[in-house]
């Protein structure tokens, strides 16, 4: 195994942890059926993004995407 492989799967384990913590940190959305008609659209649902909630939601997106991006890195690598 070489530096490079080691160093890939050691980011891809820091990334599934950021991942897995964020995911378990969300509270769950009890919106159910009303968000498909627009019930969930207020004011706090529009400035999400400035909540905690929406920081987490940011940085669950960020998080996934950097553990797809390696997976595909380290098939190519490997």
């Amino acid at each position: 195994m070489s530096a490079i492989e080691v160093i890939l799967n050691i980011l891809m384990v820091i990334a599934a942890l950021v991942m897995i913590v964020t995911v378990l940190m969300q509270s769950s959305d009890t919106d159910g059926m009303g968000a498909l008609t627009g019930g969930s659209d207020t004011f706090f649902g529009k400035n999400k993004n400035n909540t905690l909630e929406g920081k987490l939601s940011n940085a669950t997106k960020i998080s996934s995407i950097v553990f797809v991006v390696l997976a595909i890195v380290m098939l190519i690598v490997a």
